[in-house]
């Protein structure tokens, strides 16, 4: 019964504390050219996550996944582009911000969470690492969908993954999903050197 209750109040003091976020946020940010204040407003997968401390329920998050899931458009052919352009999108922190043109290219500013490359002196930690992630696990048909699927929307395979849904959200297209899924599987991109 303790239990029961110290998970209520917590419940209830994260669910408060996430509307203190918010108007803060809705208080200090500004729309400016193409960032516009709907970057401030949870959807409801991230409100879950926020609101259970990146706990829900097992069966709400195994529901959620399965509804993220069907928000991945898989494109018809090879899902592997091309490792080298993946490399520069993967370095490249640029895109959305307000003073880009909309419709500009961005990147995927993966460096900022992962360890990739062995030549790379400085990437974040947040994520795994995806050194040698092809070598260890091949390049067939099977780990380019998931590795696309987990590029396009990170949320379909772990609900509450700080990683950004790149493709759901716009951020990357089509052509430069497949080139980061050609940088983690390659066997000739340095990722798997």
């Amino acid at each position: 019964m303790k239990a029961r209750v110290f998970y209520s109040l917590a419940f209830i003091a994260s669910a408060a504390f996430a509307q203190d976020v918010t108007k803060v946020l809705q208080r200090d940010f500004h729309a400016r050219g193409q960032a516009t204040m709907d970057r401030v407003v949870q959807d409801g997968v991230q409100r879950v996550c926020t609101e259970s401390r990146d706990r829900p329920p097992a069966e709400l998050a195994k529901s959620l996944e399965a509804d993220q899931m069907k928000t991945i458009a898989y494109p018809s052919g090879s899902l592997m582009g091309d490792w080298k352009r993946g490399e520069s999108i993967a370095q490249n922190g640029r895109g959305l911000q307000w003073t880009d043109k909309p419709g500009a290219a961005a990147g995927g500013s993966c460096y900022n969470c992962h360890q990739l490359s062995p030549q790379e002196a400085s990437f974040g930690t947040l994520g795994p690492s995806l050194r040698q992630f092809g070598k260890l696990r091949g390049n067939g048909q099977e780990i380019q969908r998931y590795v696309y699927g987990k590029i396009y929307n990170a949320k379909a395979y772990n609900l509450c993954s700080q990683m950004p849904r790149l493709g759901l959200s716009g951020t990357l297209t089509e052509e430069q999903i497949k080139d980061l899924v050609a940088l983690l599987l390659d066997p000739d991109s340095p990722v798997n050197r």
